[in-house]
C-alpha cells in the first residue's frame, strides 16, 4: 500500500484522537463557565449578613527592645482593616507593614512601642474598622531569640542530646537482643509495635493540638488526617516496588529498620518543634523538662529500630546512619520551632509522621504473622500480646515524665 492510500487511515486515527480529547477536555471548560457565572452574577439569593465577616489570625508575637512585633493574617473572605490596638486594657499607638489593610491571605507585621515587662502576661487586642476584636497574648513576657551562629549551634545540640544519642544508646542493646530464638524475636518486634503504637497516637494528638491554632481556613484537621492517609500509602506503593527487588531476608530486616528509623525521625522532628517553640516563646524551664523527658523517652526507640536486625550482621555504619536517620530530624525540629515556627505547617508534618509509622506498624506485624505461620506459631501468642502491652507501658510512663 503507499503512502497515498494509508495518509487517510491516518487522518481518520488522529481526527478520532482530537474528538476524544475534547469530549474529555468539554465538561471541565463547562464547568469552568458555570463556577465563573456563579461568580460574577451570584446565585440569586439576596441575604445581607448579620454581622462582618472578618477572621484576623495572630499568628507570632515577636518581643524586642522597643517593644512588640507582631504577625497577623487575615483569613477570612473579606478585606479586614485594623482601627485600633489595645494592650493591656490601654489604647496604643502602632505601625504597620505593609499597611493596616488587609486583602484576604494578606499578611502585616506589626509594630507596637510597648513597655513590656519581663516574667508578666500581657495581652494584646486588634479592633478592625467594624469594631470586630481579635487578641493575642503572651503568657510570659521574654525577649524573643534572635537568629544567629550561636543560637543555631545551641539548638543544635539540644536537638543531638535529644535525638541522636538517645536512639543510639538504644541501638546498644541489639547483642542482648541477639540471644533470644525465633519466639523472643518476634516478642521483641511486638514490644517495638507496642512502641510505634503509642507513638502513633501520640503524633496525632500532636498534630490535632497544632491543628487547632493553625488559622481555620486551612483546615488544620484535615491537613493531619490528609497527610497520615497519602504518607501512609505512598510508603505502602514504594514497599510493594522494593518487595521486588528483594534477593533474601536479611535485606528485609535492614530495610524495616530504615523505615522505622524514618517513621521515627518524623515524630522526633515534632518533638524538637516542641522545644524550639518552648525557648522561643521565653519558657526556658519548659525547654530544660522538655529536653529531659524526651532523652528518656527516646531511648526506647532505638530498641525498636534494632529489632528488626536480629537475623542479621550489621556494621557499625549501619547503626550510626540509623541513629541519625531516626535522631537528627530532632535538630531540624528545634531550629524550625525556635524560628519560623508554624502550625499550619507543623500539622502537616505530624499527620506525615502518623502515616510513616503506620505503615512500619504494618509492616513489622505482617512480618511476625508470616514467619508465625511458616513455622506453626500463634502469630497473637501470650509473649507477643505482653510484648506489645509492655511496649505501651513503657511509652506512657517516659511521657508522663514530659507531661508532668
Amino acid at each position: 500500500m503507499s503512502n497515498l492510500e494509508m495518509n487517510p487511515m491516518n487522518h481518520k486515527l488522529s481526527s478520532g484522537k482530537g474528538k476524544m480529547l475534547l469530549l474529555g477536555i468539554l465538561p471541565f471548560v463547562l464547568l469552568i463557565a458555570l463556577v465563573t457565572g456563579i461568580a460574577i452574577m451570584g446565585t440569586g439569593v439576596e441575604n445581607e449578613p448579620a454581622a462582618p465577616i472578618e477572621v484576623l489570625n495572630v499568628e507570632k508575637i515577636k518581643l524586642t527592645n522597643d517593644g512588640f512585633e507582631v504577625k497577623v493574617l487575615n483569613s477570612g473572605p473579606e478585606e479586614v482593616t485594623i482601627a485600633q490596638v489595645v494592650v493591656d486594657g490601654s489604647f496604643w499607638n502602632a505601625s504597620y507593614v505593609p499597611s493596616p489593610t488587609l486583602q484576604r491571605f494578606g499578611q502585616a507585621m506589626v509594630q507596637i512601642p510597648y513597655p513590656w515587662v519581663a516574667g508578666d502576661p500581657h495581652e494584646i487586642k486588634f479592633i478592625t474598622s467594624n469594631g470586630l476584636i481579635f487578641t493575642g497574648a503572651v503568657e510570659a513576657a521574654a525577649q524573643t531569640p534572635v537568629p544567629d551562629v550561636n543560637r543555631f549551634a545551641q539548638y543544635a545540640l539540644i536537638g543531638f542530646y535529644v535525638g541522636i544519642i538517645p536512639v543510639g544508646l538504644g541501638l546498644l542493646w541489639y547483642p542482648f537482643m541477639r540471644r533470644f530464638k525465633t519466639k523472643g524475636m518476634h516478642a521483641i518486634l511486638a514490644f517495638t509495635v507496642g512502641l510505634l503504637f503509642f507513638l502513633f497516637v501520640d503524633t496525632f494528638e500532636e498534630g490535632f493540638e497544632m491543628a487547632t491554632e493553625a488559622p481555620g481556613v486551612f483546615q488544620g484537621s484535615g491537613l493531619v488526617w490528609f497527610g497520615a492517609f497519602l504518607s501512609f500509602l505512598f510508603l505502602i506503593a514504594v514497599d510493594q516496588m522494593n518487595e521486588r527487588r528483594m534477593k533474601n531476608k536479611s535485606e528485609n530486616g535492614k530495610r524495616v529498620s530504615y523505615k522505622l528509623a524514618m517513621g521515627i525521625g518524623l515524630h522526633n522532628f515534632g518533638e524538637g518543634l516542641a522545644i524550639g517553640a518552648a525557648f522561643a516563646i521565653g519558657e526556658s524551664a519548659l525547654g530544660t523538662f522538655l529536653v529531659i523527658g524526651f532523652t528518656l523517652h527516646n531511648i526506647t526507640e532505638g530498641v525498636g529500630i534494632a529489632a528488626p536486625l536480629l537475623k542479621d550482621r550489621p556494621t557499625w555504619k549501619t547503626f550510626a546512619s540509623l541513629a541519625a536517620i531516626a535522631g537528627a530530624p530532632a535538630i531540624l525540629g528545634t531550629w524550625t520551632g525556635g524560628f519560623i515556627f508554624n502550625p499550619t505547617f507543623a500539622a502537616l508534618f505530624f499527620g506525615i509522621g502518623a502515616g510513616a509509622i503506620l505503615q512500619v506498624i504494618y509492616v513489622i506485624s505482617k512480618m511476625i504473622w508470616k514467619e508465625s505461620s511458616e513455622k506453626g506459631y500463634a502469630a497473637v501468642s501470650w509473649p507477643n500480646f505482653s510484648g506489645i502491652s509492655l511496649g505501651i507501658l513503657v511509652m506512657y510512663v517516659t511521657a508522663l515524665l514530659v507531661n508532668f
